[in-house]
């Protein structure tokens, strides 16, 4: 007797084939197994569910002795043996050992992507990759580097790291011989070989060899910036950028310097630090031949010709030639103090400004001139120094033509034109006038009695830094004043200038 599907009039022999047909057609899984209570639309699925709880494998590969619960597992397994790839796509002639890695490549052609993203609506073309960016949401990283317990967000991450560790590069170039850590490295890799570009902008034509390079390119037509920050929410176009800009954040600084130790965010600053103590300049300014050993310093450089200033202040319009000049100088209308002194506590606006303060504390004098081998903590003040004795006096009072080797020089020069000892920069206290703010600050400690320069060997507090150094010398026993005609050699200036009297004050 014949039986038929009522959904499409077919005819069946057997029951169990109608039951089938009718499974297929209202989508229903009659068959549960009772070990795990899932369920199963065919009869035949039964039994291969029913080997994977049983721990059945009957199948054993010839080659790596793996055993599989159904030869269609070892067929395939076998491919990776073989190297067999029965799968080809019609659009790019990419092969595959199996249909289903076939039908997920087959996406990144049509653009298909139905996996959606309940959060943030992003769509991927595969359920994996939608699993794996859903713990960028929830922060969920459950496996963990057994070396460095590092944590990951899925086994196949956690797999890739872990080479880094054991220096494993499994994945070989049969043209060139050269190895990979991973499979996406080499592929990448072969397209060099074979000149094969298969991944077309739609919007530019521009070609690549792979559909990662291809998505990071099209970034730059849709502006899309798809990578947040957790923490202060900034975008950006390369999750590679991404982790950079995190290093902010954490402090990480993975890459060390092998001569000083110094430690970097990134790579390239470690590269450009590393010129140096090596002295490579490899960058040449066109204009005028000076050397530069980045070539952002370079194309900063540039500007003093062009007098290109791009970078401009959202609050008073000003311009800057360097994003750098820009951001120390938003930090004036912000007030933010973010770089604290570890001895004193006093506050800056700049690394590069806390580094030089702690100079106060510690003594440190690392540039040194080299023609009379005076040392200075800052490097301007060496530049200023140099001009003693190369004569240069390149600061030019407009009143009398006079010229000054410095700039403060010349204010307070100008000053005397003006009939001015000041710029009303008056002691609340006293009312004694000073020429700088810096001048009247040292002077408010004596009123104050606010000593905020340390020594660090007996602890003794100095309201100046100069008057620290000069004290530092009495525990290194530094005389740097030395006489000239009978060679004696003093720790202070005025030392100095108290014995040429012994000489009859003539000049050393």
């Amino acid at each position: 007797m014949l039986n038929k599907a009522s959904s499409g009039g077919t005819e069946f022999p057997f029951s169990s084939m109608l039951k089938e047909q009718v499974c297929n057609d209202t989508g229903k899984k009659p068959f549960e197994f009772a070990g795990c209570n899932t369920k199963i639309g065919h009869g035949h699925e039964l039994k291969t569910n029913h080997g994977t709880h049983t721990a059945e494998k009957r199948f054993e590969c010839t080659v790596c002795n793996k055993e599989f619960t159904t030869t269609g597992h070892l067929k395939i397994h076998l491919r990776t043996h073989t190297g067999q790839k029965p799968y080809e796509c019609a659009v790019c002639n990419r092969k595959f050992s199996q249909r289903g890695n076939l039908q997920k490549h087959l996406k990144i052609h049509t653009g298909e992507k139905p996996f959606e993203c309940t959060v943030c609506n992003r769509k991927f073309s595969q359920r994996g990759n939608l699993q794996s960016h859903l713990k960028i949401h929830t922060g969920e990283k459950p496996f963990e580097c057994v070396v460095c317990k590092k944590k990951f967000g899925s086994v196949v991450d956690v797999r890739k790291h872990a080479r880094t560790h054991t220096g494993e590069t499994p994945f070989k170039c049969m043209v060139c011989n050269k190895k990979f850590s991973q499979i996406s490295n080499l592929r990448s890799h072969q397209k060099i070989h074979t000149g094969e570009k298969p991944f077309k902008c739609t919007i530019c034509n521009k070609a690549f060899k792979d559909s990662g390079y291809l998505k990071t390119h099209f970034r730059t037509h849709t502006r899309e910036k798809p990578f947040e920050c957790t923490v202060c929410n900034k975008t950006f176009g390369y999750q590679h950028a991404l982790q950079i800009h995190l290093r902010i954040h954490t402090g990480e600084k993975p890459f060390e310097c092998s001569v000083c130790n110094k430690k970097f965010s990134q790579s390239g600053i470690l590269q450009t630090h590393l010129r140096t103590h090596s002295g490579q300049k490899p960058f040449e300014c066109a204009v005028c031949n000076s050397k530069f050993s980045s070539n952002s310093y370079l194309h900063a450089h540039l500007r003093t010709h062009s007098g290109e200033k791009p970078f401009e202040c959202e609050v008073c319009n000003k311009k800057f030639k360097r994003k750098s000049d820009l951001q120390t100088h938003l930090r004036t209308h912000t007030g933010e103090k973010r770089f604290e002194c570890a001895v004193c506590n006093k506050k800056f606006g700049t690394e590069n400004s806390v580094k030089i303060h702690v100079r106060t504390h510690t003594g440190e004098k690392p540039f040194e001139c080299t023609v009379c081998t005076k040392k200075f903590s800052r490097k301007h003040v060496l530049m200023i120094h140099l001009r003693t004795h190369s004569g240069e006096k390149p600061y030019k009072c407009t009143v009398c033509n006079k010229k000054f080797n410095d700039r403060g020089n010349l204010f307070k020069h100008l000053r005397a034109h003006l009939g001015q000892k000041s710029l009303e920069l008056e002691c609340v206290v006293c009312k004694k006038k000073f020429g700088t703010g810096q001048g009247l600050k040292y002077h408010a400690r004596t009123h104050t009695g606010d000593k905020p320069f340390k020594c660090m060997v007996c602890n003794k507090k100095f309201s100046a830094a100069g008057s620290l150094r000069t004290h530092l010398r009495t525990h290194t026993g530094e005389k740097p004043f030395g006489c000239t005609l009978c060679y004696k050699t003093f720790s202070q200036a005025g030392n100095l200038r108290t014995h040429l009297r012994i000489h009859g004050g003539k000049a050393c």
